[in-house]
């Protein structure tokens, strides 16, 4: 019997736990330090028992081989259970198991319970996952690369100043960046601009990425997909494509981008990667411009099953220029985005309607000592320029640049990511985020607070989320007080 991990299953040792997890079936695990062998013996070549055994072995004192091999028979079994790896007789039998991700094996259940606005699902989660894992021993799991600061749209709320979309990375630094990443260990490289196909080198440097198994994904207007694109994506099993579509008027659409014509070729590009299984995940940014629009966007997305979120909250650029907010929906506006996504889940209304919910919201305040944010624990993002920064959007928060010094170094020992990753909820607004009575509804954030300071500073509160946050809470328990004076209560 053979054993092989799936095509779209991904492994990695962090420092003894090991880690698995699958863009097929959007799950991931940990396991301890002797399944961390075992798990670490697979590859996605194919082996026997007897070949799995022989590599396992040497880790152990005094176990024999039989022992290891049933061992390793019943640890296999409930990954081959799980989805993340396969077993045949022959390589082409492993080969006709190994399907991957496709949209006609998604069924209407699995678009109903996990294709909703509210819900996101494989990167958030691994993400959310790795962060909680590595809270005290930071390890770079994830990394953002801007392929270059150009761009073939111009849109009305981009964070990235449009007099700065000059730059390309050069071969050289791209290539020994992905060195560097593979070194470390890291899982997850997501190519972006900009326009990542604007780049010259896009597919050269798509190709390469994955020759050091990343789990790459690739965040793009699509405009500029053609065959080739779609033939390097499905070689290299690309793991998710991120799109902005904002609207299915394409008039709305194209007046966001300030591009005619930009609906039609975003709208096909993502029909061909469907046709293709090219797994789609669709943003919907929520403006003035498209606030009447967006559950129709929604809706065509879960027509077609794929992935799709909106979201409301719109940052300045990055230098701190704010002509870009003309375009951010007010508080009531806001309120109206609310309505329509909190209160269209059934899920979340059955929460809202348990009889504890009020009391647990009102106890739910921000804890004093709790991390502000997950900058820096598992996760930043570089320029074009070979700046470092934290977190996409945050571009004047340099970390280090990697002409001068290595990714490693930045990541251990930047005086700034250290302090980051020092900060804790009482830093925020000198402790007054730790007071207020929204923190159920509220998600502080430092880039969003440090874009629209004049002066740059993250620990400032920003008052524009506070109102939406109090709006949000009014909102909310407004409708339970309606729903249970419905119910005579």
């Amino acid at each position: 019997m053979l054993y092989r991990q799936k095509k779209d299953t991904y492994i990695r040792n962090y420092d003894g736990s090991g880690y698995i997890t699958s863009t097929g079936i959007w799950n991931d695990r940990m396991v301890n330090e002797s399944g961390t062998v075992f798990l670490c013996a697979l590859s996605r070549e194919p082996q026997t028992l007897d070949e799995l055994a022989e590599k396992i072995i040497k880790s152990f004192v005094d176990v024999d081989k039989e022992t290891i091999k049933k061992d390793a028979e019943e640890f296999y079994k409930t990954l081959i259970e799980d989805g993340f790896i396969i077993k045949g007789e022959t390589k082409e039998e492993l080969d006709a198991k190994d399907t991957g991700f496709t949209y006609t094996a998604i069924l209407p259940k699995t678009e109903r319970e996990d294709f909703t606005p509210t819900i996101q699902r494989a990167d958030s989660d691994t993400q959310e996952f790795l962060e909680k894992h590595f809270k005290d021993k930071p390890h770079l799991t994830s990394f953002q690369i801007e392929l270059t600061s150009r761009c073939n749209e111009r849109c009305v709320h981009c964070y990235i100043p449009h007099d700065l979309k000059l730059y390309d990375i050069t071969e050289e630094m791209y290539y020994n960046t992905l060195e560097q990443l593979s070194k470390m260990g890291v899982l997850s490289v997501t190519l972006s601009g900009g326009e990542p196909m604007c780049h010259p080198k896009f597919k050269e440097f798509l190709r390469a990425a994955k020759k050091y198994d990343f789990y790459v994904n690739i965040l793009s207007n699509l405009t500029l997909l053609d065959d080739e694109t779609i033939e390097i994506m499905k070689e290299g099993n690309v793991s998710s494509v991120q799109v902005s579509l904002y609207s299915m008027i394409p008039e709305h659409h194209d007046a966001i981008t300030t591009v005619k014509g930009s609906f039609e070729k975003t709208k096909n590009s993502i029909l061909r990667l469907i046709e293709n299984d090219l797994p789609v995940h669709v943003s919907c940014p929520t403006m003035k411009g498209n606030k009447d629009d967006f559950d129709d966007v929604m809706k065509w997305c879960h027509e077609h099953k794929i992935r799709a979120q909106t979201d409301y909250i719109m940052m300045a650029e990055f230098n701190h220029e704010t002509s870009n907010l003309a375009h951010r929906l007010s508080v009531e506006e806001a309120g109206e985005v609310i309505k329509q996504i909190s209160l269209g889940d059934e899920d979340y209304q059955k929460a809202i309607m348990a009889p504890d919910f009020v009391e647990r919201c009102n106890q739910n305040c921000f804890n004093l000592e709790r991390r502000l944010c997950g900058v820096g624990v598992s996760s930043c993002c570089m320029v074009a320029n070979g700046n470092v920064y934290p977190c996409p959007g945050w571009q004047e928060m340099v970390l280090g640049n990697l002409k001068e010094d290595t990714l490693l170094n930045i990541w251990d020992n930047s005086e700034k990511i250290k302090w980051l990753r020092g900060l804790k909820m009482k830093d925020l607004g000198n402790g007054e985020c730790c007071k207020c009575d929204k923190a159920a509804f509220c998600a502080p954030c430092m880039v969003r607070n440090a874009n629209e300071s004049p002066t740059g500073n993250p620990l400032e509160i920003n008052r524009h989320f506070c109102a939406v946050a109090q709006k949000n809470k009014e909102i909310v328990l407004n409708w339970r007080e309606a729903q249970f004076k419905k119910l005579g209560k």
